[in-house]
């Protein structure tokens, strides 16, 4: 399992440093500060006393910190640097008196930078010090775009390093893809609506897609035939139609044709839809789906259609049968 999940790691690491032009974007702190986690590296020095000074050293994987002349490890895990700088001043304070100390993070690397992209703007990594939330992140790395599908799916790579939300009932491996990470999906409607349940707090080393929305295809007599995207809340086709500018005059508009494909089979199902009767209400509008080909078909030339392409020139005049003689 926990080769699965390194992998998976690995994969999107490499998806995202070749999508990313940016660099890793810093995200402001708080006034407590950045909580050390484990591998992280800091200097101390104490004033005065060279040979307790450390210019590098690294909280274990347990979080714990082994100090010089200390038999017993400080507990860095989850404090800031001014809380550890005390620690370690008290673990001192037993060979020197009053020791004056200083500690800084050199290296930040217990907590990996969150990854956006997808559908917005700009594909960006952060790097998070404070708390931050799904709404802000997709603010700062621009926006949606209008090729957006409405979802946005939160993969979740590795636990918090400390205290902070961790939902385990609602962030699920989904057995058919079997990456080995769990994610969550998330609607972008619902987030713009200020919906607390829309915009949960981001971790370092989440992955953050904005997933592109599904297409159909509409063909034929339409002003603009041509790829559609399926927006949120789905795509019927009225709306479809519409989108490609609406039908022209030739439209055969009580046939219009939907070819889907269906499921283990080569061949596509067909289905029939009347436009006219669906927008006076006789018929129930039909809501496509990913893939779906909507085809409009050329009307039959009416007797009057030929009339006027007769008095205006166009070819395709009335034919004229000839006897023979």
């Amino acid at each position: 399992m926990l080769f699965r999940v390194t992998t998976v790691i690995a994969v999107f690491a490499c998806l995202v440093t070749a999508a990313f032009a940016q660099g890793i974007i810093p995200v402001a702190e708080t006034s407590k500060g950045y909580l050390i986690g484990p591998g992280d590296v800091l200097t101390i020095k104490a004033l005065g006393e060279p040979s307790f000074d450390v210019d590098k050293i690294s909280v274990d994987e347990e979080g714990r910190l082994f100090l010089p002349y200390v038999d017993t490890p400080v507990v860095a895990k989850c404090k800031s640097e001014r809380e550890l700088q005390a620690e370690v001043a008290k673990a001192w304070s037993k060979f020197l008196r009053n020791p004056q100390v200083t500690l800084r993070v050199a290296e930040r690397l217990s907590r990996p930078p969150v990854s956006v992209y997808g559908e917005v703007a700009k594909q960006q990594q952060f790097e998070l010090t404070r708390r931050v939330f799904l709404l802000e992140i997709v603010s700062v790395a621009g926006g949606i775009t209008d090729k957006s599908s409405g979802l946005i799916q939160v993969f979740r790579t590795r636990p918090p390093v400390c205290s902070g939300p961790t939902d385990p009932n609602n962030w699920v491996i989904d057995p058919d893809k079997d990456l080995g990470v769990p994610s969550r999906l998330f609607s972008v409607g619902a987030l713009r609506q200020g919906r607390e349940e829309a915009n949960p707090e981001i971790l370092p080393g989440d992955i953050i897609v904005v997933q592109k929305s599904a297409s159909v295809y509409v063909t034929g007599e339409v002003v603009k035939p041509g790829e559609l995207g399926i927006p949120e809340g789905g795509l019927p086709l009225t709306q479809a139609i519409a989108m490609a500018s609406g039908q022209t005059r030739e439209a055969k508009t009580k046939d219009v044709k939907i070819y889907r494909r269906k499921s283990g089979s080569p061949q596509p199902e067909m289905i029939s839809a009347n436009l006219d009767l669906i927008k006076k209400g006789g018929a129930k509008d039909v809501m496509l789906e990913p893939g779906d080909i909507v085809e409009v078909g050329k009307a039959p030339k009416k007797f009057m259609d030929y009339l006027i392409e007769f008095a205006t020139g166009v070819p395709n005049r009335i034919p004229i049968p000839i006897r023979p003689l």
